[in-house]
C-alpha cells in the first residue's frame, strides 16, 4: 500500500477528549458525529442506525432514533452547513424491492452490505423522505463517508478494486456532476473519511503515514491553488502509531476549528491509584471506557494557526 508524503506541527498539549461520556459516548459503538450550524443537534450513528440528540442549557438529551433511520442500516450523517439537508449512507434498497442493498467482492456475495448515499431536506422541522443521489455519486455499492462544502459540492468515499478513495462530486444548477478523484499526496494511497471546510480551503482526512500498512492516522491538508498542498500528519497525540487505539471517521465542529471522530482509544489509567481513582476508572467502564469505539474531539487550532501565519 503506497504511503502519504507528511508535514509536521507542534500541536503542543492538545490532548483528544472523550466526547459526552456516558450520554453520547456511552456503552455502545457511538461514531461519526455530525451537528447542525448551532451546535445544539447531533446526529451520530451506532451500528446501522442514526441518533439524534439535543442541547439544552449545556446538557445534551438522552439519544433517540432520528425520525428518518432504523428501518435500514445507516450510518454516516453530514449536515450540510447551512443545515438545509442531510446526506448519510445506507443499505436502503434502490429498485423498489424489500432487498437490502448487497455487495459481491472477488465473486462472493453479502447481503445488506451495501452502501450508496441518500439525502433528505429539512422541512420545518421535520425532513423529507429520502431522495436516493444518482450514479454520478453512486457509482458502486461502496460509497460512504459524506462530507459537503457551503457551495454543494459533496466529497465521499468509494471503493474500488484499488481500494478506498476520496471522490467529490460538483453540484450544478441543482445537479450532481460526475464525480472526480481527489488527490491527497501519492496519488496511489488509500484516502477515506474526508471532513472538507465550507469554503474547501482545507480538509481532515484518514490516510496511510510512510511505512504503515494498514494503519488509518489523520492527515491535514490546505488547498494552494488548483491543487492540494502535502498533507500534515496530526502526530501521536491524535494518531496512534504503534496500533494501540484505531482512529477514522473526521467530521468538523460548526465553527470548523475541532474535529471530531471515532477512535477506541481509552483514558489512560494512573499507577498508582488512589481509590477516588479506581472508583472514577470503574464508573468510566460501565459508562463507556469498554473498549468500543467512541466519539473523541481535539481542537484543529495549531495546524490551522500555522497555516495562517505561513500564508
Amino acid at each position: 500500500m503506497a504511503a502519504l508524503c507528511a508535514g509536521a506541527v507542534m500541536a503542543g498539549d492538545n490532548a483528544p477528549a472523550i466526547f459526552a461520556p456516558g450520554v453520547l459516548s456511552g456503552p455502545g459503538n457511538d461514531n461519526c458525529p455530525s451537528f447542525t450550524p448551532d451546535g445544539n443537534t447531533v446526529y451520530f450513528d451506532i451500528g446501522t442506525m442514526i441518533l439524534v440528540s439535543h442541547r439544552t442549557q449545556g446538557n445534551w438529551s438522552k439519544p433517540q432514533i432520528a425520525p428518518f433511520s432504523g428501518t435500514w442500516g445507516d450510518h454516516d450523517p453530514a449536515i450540510a452547513p447551512d443545515g438545509s439537508y442531510l446526506v448519510y449512507a445506507s443499505n436502503h434498497p434502490v429498485d423498489g424491492s424489500e432487498q437490502a442493498l448487497g455487495i459481491t467482492v472477488k465473486g462472493k456475495s453479502f447481503a445488506g452490505a451495501g452502501n450508496h448515499l441518500w439525502r433528505i431536506d429539512r422541512h420545518g422541522n421535520g425532513w423529507s423522505a429520502p431522495q436516493h443521489l444518482p450514479a454520478a455519486v453512486n457509482a458502486n455499492a461502496r460509497t460512504y463517508a459524506p462530507s459537503i462544502a457551503a457551495d454543494g459540492t459533496l466529497y465521499f468515499t468509494s471503493r474500488d478494486p484499488s481500494g478506498s478513495h476520496i471522490y467529490r462530486s460538483l453540484y450544478r444548477n441543482g445537479s450532481y456532476q460526475p464525480a472526480e478523484k481527489v488527490l491527497l499526496g501519492d496519488a496511489a494511497a488509500e484516502t477515506q473519511d474526508a471532513a472538507i471546510a465550507p469554503d474547501q480551503s482545507f480538509i481532515v482526512f484518514s490516510g496511510n503515514a510512510p511505512g504503515q500498512t494498514g494503519l488509518n492516522d489523520f492527515f491535514i491538508t490546505f488547498r494552494d491553488g488548483d491543487h492540494w498542498g502535502t498533507p500534515i500528519d496530526l502526530g501521536e497525540s491524535v494518531n496512534s502509531k504503534t496500533g494501540r487505539w484505531n482512529q477514522w471517521g473526521a467530521h468538523l465542529s460548526p465553527d470548523h476549528r475541532t474535529l471530531y471522530y471515532t477512535s477506541d482509544r481509552s483514558a489512560p489509567a494512573p499507577y498508582p491509584r488512589t481509590p477516588a481513582q479506581a472508583r472514577q476508572q470503574l464508573a468510566q467502564a460501565m459508562s463507556w471506557d469498554n473498549g468500543g469505539y467512541h466519539v473523541w474531539s481535539v481542537s484543529l487550532a495549531p495546524w490551522l494557526d500555522a497555516h495562517a501565519t505561513q500564508g
